[in-house]
C-alpha cells in the first residue's frame, strides 16, 4: 500500500465520521464492474448507495483525494454480532410442545419439575402427557390441579404460566406391582400446543407407537439433559424404584443404556417421550433411572391405561 494512499485516507477518515450514511473509511484495491483493478483507492463504506443526482453537493465523495482514486462501497450499517442465548427446555414456550419443563404447584416449600412428554388427545380434547409423579406428585394432587409451563422450579409464574389442569393419573401402588407411571392434564383453551418434539427429535413419523426391541436406537429431549441418544438394553425388566412414598415395583419395563460418553437422562427428565431413531415412532415414556441406565414404560401400555392417542 503506497504512502500517498495512506495519507489520503488520513485526510478524510475523521471528516467522514460526521456523515450518517458513511459507516467506515479504509484502503484497498479499487473495484470496477465487480472486479479489482489493482489500483490503490481510498474506500468509503456507506450504509446505502444513492444516485449522484440525489446527493447534496457537500456530501458527494470526490473522485479522488490527494490524487488517490476513491471507491464507494455499499456495506449496510455495521452492528455487533452479539449472540442471544439459545432457548432451553427450561424456558417459557408458547406454543407448548414436547420436551419442555412443566410442573405442579408447590407442596409446602417443595417445588418440582419434569418434562412434557407428548401432546395427546381423547375425544375432541388435547392433553399434556407426563408421569404421575410429575403432574400429580405421586397421587398427592387431585384432579383439577393447575400445571405450569415452565415449572415453578424453572421460574414459572403461578399467575401467568398456567397451561393445563390435571385430568387423570394412573395410581401408583406402594404394595402391589405397577406397569406405568403416567398422567394427563387438559390443556387450557387459551393455550396453543404443537405436538412436534423439540429438535433434534422433531415430528413423529406417525402417531402409531412401536414396540421396543433389544438394541433399538432411541433418542429423547428432556427438561434437564436436553437431547440425548441411547440403545434399548431390556424390554421386560422388573425393577424397584425409589419414590417419596416408598420403594415401588414395576414389571415389564424398558431399560435404556446411554451412548458412550453421555448420560441418557437425569432428574427432571421424567415424562420424556422416547422415540425410535430409525423410524421416528414413539416407544416409551421415561420415568426413572440411575447414572448408568434409564427406565421407561412401554408407551402402548401408557396409551391404553389412560385411554388416549398421540396427537399428530
Amino acid at each position: 500500500m503506497t504512502d500517498s494512499a495512506r495519507a489520503a485516507y488520513s485526510t478524510r477518515a475523521v471528516s467522514y465520521q460526521l456523515d450518517l450514511n458513511i459507516v467506515g473509511v479504509g484502503i484497498g484495491k479499487k473495484i470496477k464492474g465487480g472486479q479489482p483493478t489493482g489500483m490503490d483507492a481510498v474506500r468509503v463504506y456507506v450504509n446505502r448507495k444513492f444516485p449522484k443526482a440525489q446527493i447534496p453537493q457537500p456530501q458527494l465523495v470526490p473522485p479522488a483525494i490527494r490524487g488517490i482514486p476513491t471507491d464507494v462501497v455499499e456495506t449496510g450499517r455495521f452492528k455487533a454480532f452479539a449472540m442471544m442465548p439459545a432457548p432451553t427446555p427450561r424456558d417459557r414456550w408458547r406454543p407448548i410442545l414436547p420436551g419442555i419443563s412443566i410442573g405442579p404447584p408447590p407442596i409446602g416449600n417443595m417445588v418440582e419439575a419434569g418434562t412434557l412428554g407428548a401432546i395427546v388427545r381423547s375425544g375432541g380434547a388435547q392433553y399434556i402427557l407426563s408421569n404421575n409423579h410429575v403432574l400429580a406428585n405421586e397421587d398427592k394432587f387431585p384432579v383439577g390441579t393447575a400445571i405450569f409451563q415452565p415449572a415453578l422450579l424453572d421460574k414459572g409464574n403461578q399467575t401467568t404460566d398456567k397451561v393445563a389442569i390435571l385430568s387423570k393419573a394412573v395410581s401408583l401402588s406402594p404394595r402391589g406391582n405397577n406397569s406405568v407411571d403416567c398422567a394427563i392434564a387438559a390443556i387450557d383453551k387459551t393455550i396453543t400446543a404443537d405436538p412436534t418434539i423439540l429438535p433434534k427429535v422433531g415430528k413423529l413419523a406417525t402417531t402409531s407407537p412401536i414396540d421396543a426391541t433389544d438394541g433399538m436406537k432411541v433418542h429423547k429431549v428432556g427438561r434437564t439433559t436436553g437431547y440425548t441418544t441411547g440403545s434399548v438394553l431390556d424390554i421386560s425388566a422388573d425393577v424397584n424404584i425409589q419414590y417419596d412414598i416408598g420403594t415401588l415395583t414395576f414389571q415389564g419395563q424398558i431399560l435404556i443404556a446411554p451412548d458412550q460418553g453421555q448420560m441418557f437422562s437425569d432428574a427432571g427428565d421424567s415424562g420424556s417421550l422416547i422415540v425410535d431413531r430409525g423410524l421416528g415412532r414413539a416407544t416409551g415414556l421415561l420415568f426413572g433411572g440411575s447414572p448408568k441406565s434409564t427406565i421407561a414404560n412401554h408407551i402402548s401400555d401408557v396409551l391404553t391405561a389412560l385411554q388416549i392417542q398421540l396427537a399428530g
